[in-house]
């Protein structure tokens, strides 16, 4: 069932369930006004019949809206339960063994890399409109041991890693990686990471960034 119609089925019963109560609290007071005065001593002036017909109009009402509040409230209780229940069609079975669980733990670990690589990118990188560079996670390939990295070029990645400073908070960091294992060259931002991949281009190492904007002055 689509969200739509989910919340429209939703309303209804919930309007439904609170019509119910509304329509006992009536019953029962009309049954004890009826009651009312029905028992009440023909002795009685008429002001004396009404006022205890009405204290028995609130007795009526109170009890029978409590008898059906007894089936209301555990309908309510379910359907706020499903309300706020998202189903998940794609739950994985529940592992086997702790072999069976370490695997699945691994690859969720991964996935959750990836994902905070893209995450960080968006906040420390790559703040353009779209942000689809670097920070989606399908772009990224996670490890469970919580690193990930990013195919940039044939021989160069860059690589995610979250550690803690000297404070004990998290640090995310970015790297730029070749495949002559070059010295890592910390990236900071998008501009730095295009200098880092010109200086490649150039056939100079990674850790020597190209200014393009000088080097087109100087041209």
């Amino acid at each position: 069932m689509t969200s739509t119609p989910r919340r429209t089925a939703h309303q209804i019963a919930s309007s439904m369930i609170e019509g119910a109560s509304m329509a006992s609290a009536l019953i029962g007071g009309a049954a004890g006004a009826y009651v009312g005065y029905q028992i009440a001593p023909v002795s009685w002036t008429d002001g004396a019949t009404i006022a205890f017909a009405g204290a028995v109009v609130v007795v009526g009402a109170v009890a029978v809206d409590g008898l059906v509040e007894l089936v209301l409230t555990p309908l309510r209780r379910l359907l706020n339960n499903s309300r706020y229940r998202v189903p998940n069609k794609n739950v994985p079975a529940l592992p086997g063994s702790l072999a069976d669980s370490i695997t699945t733990v691994a690859a969720v670990a991964a996935r959750d890399a990836a994902g905070q690589a893209a995450l960080a990118a968006r906040i420390k990188l790559d703040r353009s409109d779209d942000g689809s560079f670097l920070t989606v996670a399908e772009r990224w390939g996670g490890y469970e041991n919580g690193e990930a990295s990013l195919f940039l070029a044939p021989g160069v990645q860059l690589h995610f890693v979250c550690v803690a400073d000297n404070y004990g908070a998290s640090d995310r960091k970015f790297t730029l990686l070749t495949a002559e294992q070059d010295a890592p060259v910390a990236i900071t931002s998008l501009a730095q990471l295009h200098q880092h991949l010109t200086a490649r281009e150039a056939g100079l190492p990674v850790s020597q960034p190209v200014d393009n904007h000088k080097a087109l002055s100087a041209a």
